[in-house]
């Protein structure tokens, strides 16, 4: 695997001279929470549909579960509203109006509420005349609309891209970003800025981006399918030595929403998903119904192992290092760091569709992992601690179809490969199992 080369060299360069990125002090790990709009869209019908509509309601509720079922522990601490809050129009001073319907309280009340839990509160807009759904956008309103968020308590804002000129973006998303900071409240803010310049055949200044935003969108809105989310896998790995650059503590590239628990994806694919998106240094935005997720699900959700992974402060996103005959490996450097020597989380994913798992075997040597002292290997999903092995070890993992396995191997001290009690491999090759 030759490609561990340029890699190794690719991470010294991202610790030497660090991008640095949008100075408000925020997100400096991927932003965690829930977002209704994958799994809730625009549904606006409370008469016909009060359980699922967009509303007051469903996000007190949301609220609620994440503070009382274990996501807010596990990290999880924004619930962001997306499209579709507001009136059709503004009210006669310009400003934007939550729909009175819908949301009878006003976004104050439940962001005093989302507030009152412990946890913060989200909500969308977009650079253009309108929203995708045809609500009003912010062009024209761009210090109005700031300051009716900060007075209404919002800790995040999601700006998307319809109706607007790709090419204004590069004014508009920095001036609007200005807008939130004169406000004088802490504001993440979410782009769409780069993906509406690339669909236009423009290339995005994410020198800018990065400058100007804690997190952006690069391709398509995640759908409920396998499908989409393999594309969204090709598309950071065919595009990595592009996009990986760019992240880091403070500015991310978001692939999108977590669907884990809906419709879409089996129990493998859904594993494979949240393995990822942790190795991409990913925002982890859950759109699913919390009411209803079946257990097995909502224990992948909240696997702390593996959001520690996704949260590590080095903020260094991982890459695609293998890719052959259905079978890819990714790894991401993390902490601990000894010497030279950084640890790692592995991803094995199965992207065959030949119905029987498949073995891998590599050594961790030829994985990139040439510490002296070894590495102390952990299985991220089976909760299997395999001891300290050296970088001659071979490992064996056996991957479900289209699903993932996912180690982690903390670099040890020096001499420590000596003396801690270590498995010893049959013929040198460590076979981890796989259910």
């Amino acid at each position: 695997m030759a490609s561990w080369k340029s890699w190794t060299v690719f991470v010294v360069v991202c610790l030497l001279g660090k991008i640095s990125g949008l100075d408000n002090g925020l997100a400096l790990t991927p932003p965690m929470g829930w977002l209704a709009w994958e799994r809730f869209r625009c549904n606006t019908d409370c008469k016909n549909d009060p359980d699922n509509c967009i509303s007051d309601r469903l996000f007190r509720t949301m609220t609620d579960i994440l503070v009382n079922e274990g996501y807010a522990a596990a990290g999880y601490e924004y619930i962001n509203v997306d499209d579709c809050w507001p009136e059709r129009e503004r009210d006669p001073r310009g400003r934007l109006v939550p729909d009175r319907e819908r949301f009878p309280y006003g976004m104050k009340s439940l962001s005093d509420y989302v507030h009152s839990k412990g946890l913060k509160f989200g909500i969308y807009e977009d650079y253009g005349n309108f929203t995708c759904a045809g609500y009003p956008g912010v062009v024209g309103h761009l210090a109005g609309d700031a300051s009716t968020f900060a007075s209404w308590g919002v800790d995040y804002v999601k700006l998307d891209g319809c109706y607007a000129l790709p090419a204004d973006m590069d004014h508009g998303y920095p001036e609007f970003g200005r807008q939130l900071n004169l406000t004088g409240r802490q504001m993440v803010y979410s782009c769409s800025w780069p993906v509406y310049q690339i669909y236009a055949g423009l290339q995005p200044n994410f020198t800018s981006i990065i400058e100007h935003c804690n997190l952006w969108r690069n391709f398509d809105d995640i759908q409920d399918s396998w499908a989409s989310v393999e594309s969204i896998i090709d598309y950071y790995g065919n595009h990595q030595d592009v996009i990986v650059p760019n992240a880091g503590p403070g500015h991310w590239n978001d692939p999108d929403m977590l669907i884990i628990g809906n419709f879409g994806l089996s129990y493998e694919q859904s594993k494979t998903q949240f393995a990822i998106w942790a190795i991409l240094a990913a925002p982890l935005l859950m759109s699913v119904d919390l009411r209803t997720i079946r257990p097995e699900y909502k224990a992948i959700l909240q696997n702390r192992k593996i959001i520690e992974v996704d949260q590590d402060p080095l903020g260094i996103q991982g890459r695609r290092i293998y890719k052959h005959r259905g079978i890819e490996i990714w790894s991401r450097p993390i902490l601990p760091i000894h010497g030279q020597h950084y640890s790692y989380a592995v991803a094995f994913v199965n992207r065959r569709t030949d119905g029987t798992p498949s073995d891998v075997a590599v050594t961790l040597r030829e994985l990139g992992l040439n510490n002296p002292a070894g590495y102390r290997v952990e299985d991220l999903y089976e909760d299997v601690d395999y001891g300290v092995l050296s970088p001659q070890t071979k490992i064996k993992v056996k991957v479900n179809p289209s699903g993932v396995v996912i180690l982690r191997a903390d670099a040890q001290p020096p001499f420590a490969y000596n003396a801690i009690p270590t498995r010893t491999p049959y013929n040198d090759v460590f076979r981890l199992s796989r259910k």
